[in-house]
């Protein structure tokens, strides 16, 4: 606006310099007193017409040319106006072009297709219309375990064979990748590999599922998923209070591979839920090997499908409900959960034994060195149907679970059984339960979601820094029992106790430290060599009533 209106001005001044340089004058002299006037009169002579000459700017001199001075001025005022309407110019176009780019853009951002990218949870990526979005996640867990206390009971070992006793060791407990998003929003997907899992080129799958969403407390999902039991096996392993989980949870569900293919529904309502799900195992190296090497004989798995025969399936069903819930921070959650199991049992022409059965082991706690210390063997073995051979057809288990959060205070406990039945299997029950309280010294709360019935992330009121922030500080304890001898299943009892410091530096960083102790460690009645194995039979009774202590730690960050 300011340029246009200097542009005007010149303009104007240099319209009148020239109108006023264009006039000429008549002179007029009286005959009598020989004075000259410029208009005629009585008495007056018409001398000439003159160009007007002085002080006027521009003028011009007698023979009609400007004044050196002024024409030079007239010359920078007429170049000057010439670079301004130039740059005027110049300046419009980009101006308009800068329109233009900003009418793309904005036609661009407001496509359905356009993405915006966000880093407030990890990497997320969400077209304009939302009908779009991935996800990418990830853990990473270090974990160590110092033996610091191993009486043993060698007696059972043979002369020069390997000390029966638990590693000290490092190593990466976790690392996982994982990608999940929605496609037209209703439905939602997830992708997950754990890259610690296993030895064969599948088994690091654990999430790989479609879910449709009917509406938002009902939803339906296919493909490998998690099997929908126990408060703790449904709470994420970064998310749990201490580094492992109880071993009647491990050992019942989480040892046996609960990612499991197949189809599930869900209801979740703001108090109360309901999961089920028909789930099976796929056939051979996909889930041929447990979720970490085991320290034994025993570490492939026979629970998992081999090349040939036909695979396991399972019924699985959990509800839960919150009855007081005045608030996020201070509620009780109850539930409660069943699982039946058609176990997989493959016969060679003879009538041998050959593939899959059932075998329930566990390592006390062990975070890095999980030798099984208590092992029922392959419940399943022998010739079919003759004297003396055992067969688990099936297996059921089924759980109690309840916790209670009072502001920074929580308790969680668990009861846990499972029914073997088949051939030389009548009534056989082992059990399990644990346990814990916890208590945050910072103030803040664990952290329950109605949805999932069950604990997510805990966010520190104050990330520790070098400023004064602290974190969050959470102290634990825990008892915890398991019972693998009913009948004809000797797998042998433990009785464990936890305590437990947790270091929230932030919500996505911490540090955790256990002190495990057994109590009791009771494998006297394990002797079945041919389910075992004579390697791990001596090894498991070699902890006969052993005193065990183990501290150990982990470093977590997920993202």
């Amino acid at each position: 606006m300011k340029s246009s209106k200097l542009t005007l001005a010149i303009i104007a001044a240099l319209t009148t310099g020239v109108s006023f340089n264009a006039s000429a004058i008549d002179l007029y002299v009286d005959t009598a007193t020989e004075q000259i006037y410029a208009k005629p009169g009585p008495g007056r002579v018409l001398m000439g017409s003159f160009d007007r000459t002085g002080t006027a700017p521009g003028a011009k001199t007698a023979t009609g040319q400007a004044s050196a001075p002024v024409a030079a001025e007239l010359s920078a005022i007429r170049e000057d106006l010439a670079i301004k309407t130039k740059d005027l110019a110049e300046k419009s176009t980009e101006i308009k072009a800068l329109k233009e780019q900003s009418a793309e853009a904005a036609k661009e951002a407001t496509q359905p297709d356009a993405v915006k990218v966000s880093l407030k949870d990890g990497v997320k990526l969400q077209t304009k219309d939302g009908n779009f979005t991935t996800e990418i996640h990830g853990r990473m867990q270090v974990d160590s375990q110092e033996n610091v206390n191993q009486n043993l009971n060698h007696s059972f070992l043979t002369p020069g064979g390997a000390p029966a006793q638990l590693d000290n060791n490092v190593g990466l407990r976790r690392a996982r990748l994982s990608m999940e998003g929605s496609v037209y929003k209703d439905t939602d997907y997830k992708f997950e590999y754990d890259f610690t899992r296993g030895q064969s080129t599948a088994a690091g799958i654990t999430d790989a599922f479609a879910r449709y969403n009917f509406s938002k407390p009902l939803s339906i999902k296919v493909g490998s998923f998690k099997e929908p039991m126990s408060l703790e096996e449904s709470t994420s392993d970064i998310q749990t209070s201490f580094i492992e989980r109880n071993m009647a949870v491990n050992t019942f569900i989480d040892n046996l591979n609960v990612f499991k293919l197949g189809i599930g529904g869900n209801y979740a309502a703001d108090r109360w839920s309901v999961a089920g799900a028909l789930q099976t195992e796929g056939p051979g190296s996909l889930n041929n090997s447990t979720a970490l090497s085991q320290n034994s004989t025993t570490a492939t798995s026979n629970n998992r499908s081999g090349s040939t025969g036909d695979t396991s399936w399972e019924l699985n069903g959990r509800v839960t409900g919150t009855p007081w819930m005045e608030s996020k921070t201070k509620l009780l959650h109850v539930g409660g959960w069943g699982s039946y199991v058609n176990v997989n049992n493959n016969y060679n022409g003879n009538g041998s034994f050959n593939n899959g059965g059932i075998y329930f082991a566990n390592g006390i706690g062990g975070n890095m060195d999980r030798t099984n210390i208590l092992n029922t063997g392959n419940l399943s073995s022998g010739n079919n149907g003759a004297a003396g051979s055992h067969q688990a057809s099936t297996y059921s288990r089924f759980g109690a679970e309840t916790a209670l959060v009072y502001g920074p205070f929580s308790a969680q406990a668990e009861y846990l059984q499972t029914n073997v039945s088949g051939t030389g299997y009548s009534g056989n029950a082992m059990t399990g339960y644990y346990g814990y309280m916890t208590y945050f010294l910072t103030g803040e709360s664990r952290n329950y979601v109605a949805r999932s019935s069950s604990f997510d992330r805990v966010k520190p009121t104050h990330n520790f820094d070098m400023k004064g922030g602290w974190g969050a500080w959470e102290l634990l304890a825990g008892y915890d029992e398991l019972n693998l001898s009913s009948g004809a299943i000797q797998g042998g009892t433990v009785n464990t106790g936890k305590l437990g410091v947790n270091w929230y530096f932030n919500p996505r960083i911490r540090l955790m430290t256990n002190w495990v102790h057994a109590f009791n460690i009771n494998t006297s009645a394990v002797t079945n060599s041919a389910t075992v194995g004579a390697a791990a039979l001596q090894t498991t009774q070699a902890f006969n009533n052993a005193k065990l202590d183990m501290i150990e730690s982990r470093i977590q960050l997920d993202w």
